[in-house]
C-alpha cells in the first residue's frame, strides 16, 4: 500500500517536474499516452471495477453511483477546464488572471485525485490485497501523467515561475495518496460494511467512464484514421484485459 501512495505522489511529481525541461506548447507528445491511459481506464472499468461493484452488491443501486460519478465528474470539470485529460494552457487566458492561484481548478483536481486513491484498499472479501489494486494503480499514474504535465503548465502561466508554482502541484501530488491512506486507516471498517466500498467503486466507476471517454473523443475530434493514436488505443486495451492473464 505505501508503494502506490509514493508511486502516486512521484508520478504527479515527476511529470509537473517535465515542464521545465519539456515545452509546454509542443505536446504532440502527449496524445498517444492519453489515447493509452484513456483505452486502459475505460478497457479496467468496464471488465473489472463495474463487475466487482455489482458482485460486492447486487442489485440497481450501483447504477446510481456510477451516474453520481459520471456527471459529478462532469461538474467538476467545469472548474478544472479539462486538466485532468491533458488541456495544456499555451497562452495567457482572457479575463487577467495572471499572478492568480486557480483555486477551483485545483480544488477539484484534488477531489477527483482524492477518489481515485480511495479505491486502492485491502480486498473487501478476502481481507488481501485487492487483485486488481496495481491494475487500477497503474491507470491512475498514467491518467496522471498529462494531468500534472498539463496543471503545472497552466500554473507556470499563471504565476510566472516554476517555483511558485510547486507548492500547489505538491497539493495536487498528495490528494491521490490521502484518499489512499484514509481509506485504509480512517474508514476502513465504515468502507467494508453495508456495501460502502461497492457505492465508492460505481462512484470512481462513473468518474472513469467520463475521463476516459472524453480523452478517446478528444484524441480523434475529426473522425479521421491516426495510426499511432490507434496504436496506442490498442496498447491501452490490451495491456488492461493482460490483467486477467498475469
Amino acid at each position: 500500500m505505501w508503494f502506490a501512495v509514493f508511486a502516486l505522489f512521484l508520478t504527479v511529481l515527476g511529470a509537473g517536474w517535465l515542464t521545465r525541461f519539456v515545452p509546454t506548447a509542443g505536446t504532440v507528445w502527449m496524445k498517444p499516452l492519453l489515447a493509452f491511459s484513456g483505452a486502459y481506464l475505460f478497457t479496467l472499468t468496464v471488465t473489472h471495477l463495474l463487475p466487482e461493484a455489482l458482485e460486492l452488491r447486487p442489485g440497481h443501486e450501483v447504477g446510481y453511483f456510477v451516474l453520481a460519478g459520471f456527471f459529478g465528474q462532469m461538474l467538476l470539470e467545469v472548474f478544472s477546464q479539462g486538466v485532468e485529460h491533458g488541456h495544456v494552457h499555451h497562452h495567457p487566458e482572457p479575463g487577467g488572471h495572471g499572478g492568480q492561484v486557480p483555486f477551483m481548478l485545483l480544488f477539484s483536481l484534488a477531489i477527483h485525485s482524492f477518489l481515485e486513491g480511495s479505491i486502492l484498499i485491502k480486498d473487501p472479501v478476502a481481507g488481501d490485497v485487492n487483485n486488481n489494486f496495481y491494475a487500477i494503480l497503474t491507470g491512475i499514474a498514467l491518467h496522471h501523467i498529462p494531468a500534472a504535465f498539463a496543471l503545472m503548465a497552466l500554473l507556470r502561466l499563471r504565476l510566472g515561475s516554476f517555483r511558485r508554482a510547486l507548492p500547489y502541484l505538491l497539493l495536487f501530488a498528495l490528494a491521490g495518496p490521502a484518499g489512499i491512506v484514509i481509506s485504509n486507516f480512517v474508514v476502513l471498517d465504515q468502507l467494508l460494511g453495508a456495501g460502502l466500498y461497492a457505492a465508492l467503486l460505481g462512484l470512481v466507476a462513473g468518474n472513469f467512464l467520463h475521463v476516459s471517454t472524453t480523452i478517446l473523443f478528444e484524441t480523434s475530434p475529426d473522425h479521421r484514421l491516426n495510426v499511432r493514436k490507434l496504436l496506442a488505443t490498442l496498447a491501452g486495451l490490451l495491456l488492461a484485459l493482460a490483467v486477467d492473464i498475469f
